[in-house]
């Protein structure tokens, strides 16, 4: 899906013009994946422009610079509050956001220790990532030859960029079959999750996804769907989830910033369940109706452009407030 330029991107401290931002051929992250990088949604609602979840966002960002020793140069609360601002000047009441924060030009070196760190955060339209259609009708998806990262080579719970070259060859494997999306297998063979979506099935009446160790994204719509599930009152449970249990689900969905909730039709040209989505369609309409206020937003999870003092505690016990702009 291609960009759809807006006017400006905060970078390093300050909106810059679109094509102005720009980053050095050598710069470490470009060789080496060295860059923690998040996504985001903002949308229309009933009261305005919302930032989904945007302090969890900013936070978990924080959290994977910390294990890769990358010393991010602004508070949390200044890049929560650049946020905004670049959603506002660019005049968006909906919009995907991408902060990212990446060594940049200083040495060629595999650890890039004296690389500087840059940060930057872009805004710009952005409608369904696997289809409007897919959103409504479902998706049909593969189980990919590709496995995911085992525990102990990368850490796939943060998501930094080079996690996403095993999401490439997922993906491109799947599209080239025909499906719309793969399904990746952890080391150990068991269900780990799509190239850059969580999943979940239903099966019996119970809502089931893989847990965190499974060498998944803990994803922060993952996060969301457990919450708003078990406020309807269904049973969800965390549990490692075997190859077959795809081919036996009464209804499976995708998860993410991106893909919101969307519902898989098949998998690996095997019809789930009898196509009826009772439970997906509950979740859906739970999610977006946090939008429209169908839904009551409980847990303080959509955050108004304006103004407002905000605190956050980053890694490492340090709180950084900002006064919003």
């Amino acid at each position: 899906m291609s960009i759809q330029e807006t006017r400006f991107i905060w970078m390093n401290g300050e909106l810059k013009p679109w094509a102005q931002a720009q980053v050095h051929v050598l710069s470490h992250a470009l060789h080496y994946g060295s860059a923690v990088f998040e996504g985001i949604r903002c949308y229309e609602t009933h009261q305005g422009p919302r930032v989904f979840r945007l302090t969890d966002h900013i936070q978990r960002m924080y959290y994977a610079a910390r294990v890769y020793q990358m010393e991010i140069p602004y508070a949390a609360g200044e890049l929560v509050a650049a946020t905004k601002e670049v959603i506002r000047v660019n005049d968006l009441k909906s919009a995907y956001v991408r902060p990212v924060a990446f060594k940049g030009y200083g040495s060629i070196g595999v650890v890039g220790a004296t690389c500087p760190i840059d940060v930057a955060i872009a805004t710009f339209p952005w409608g369904a990532y696997l289809g409007e259609e897919g959103l409504r009708d479902g998706i049909d998806v593969c189980v990919s030859s590709w496995r995911r990262v085992a525990p102990d080579t990368i850490p796939a719970g943060l998501k930094m960029a080079g996690n996403y070259l095993s999401s490439q060859l997922i993906s491109q494997e799947a599209k080239s079959r025909g499906f719309a999306e793969g399904i990746g297998l952890s080391a150990d063979g068991l269900v780990s999750e799509g190239a850059g979506e969580n999943i979940f099935l239903v099966h019996q009446g119970r809502i089931i996804t893989p847990p965190a160790a499974a060498s998944i994204l803990a994803g922060i719509t993952r996060d969301s769907v457990i919450r708003l599930a078990r406020d309807l009152g269904y049973q969800v449970i965390e549990q490692a989830i075997p190859r077959e249990m795809l081919y036996i689900a009464d209804e499976a969905f995708f998860t993410g910033t991106a893909a919101e909730i969307t519902p898989i039709r098949s998998v690996d040209r095997l019809p789930v369940g009898s196509g009826e989505r009772p439970v997906t369609t509950a979740l859906q309409d739970a999610f977006f109706g946090l939008f429209d206020g169908r839904t009551a937003d409980r847990w303080g999870w959509l955050e108004p452009l304006e103004a407002e003092v905000t605190t956050i505690t980053a890694p490492g016990g340090a709180a950084a407030a900002s006064a919003g702009e």
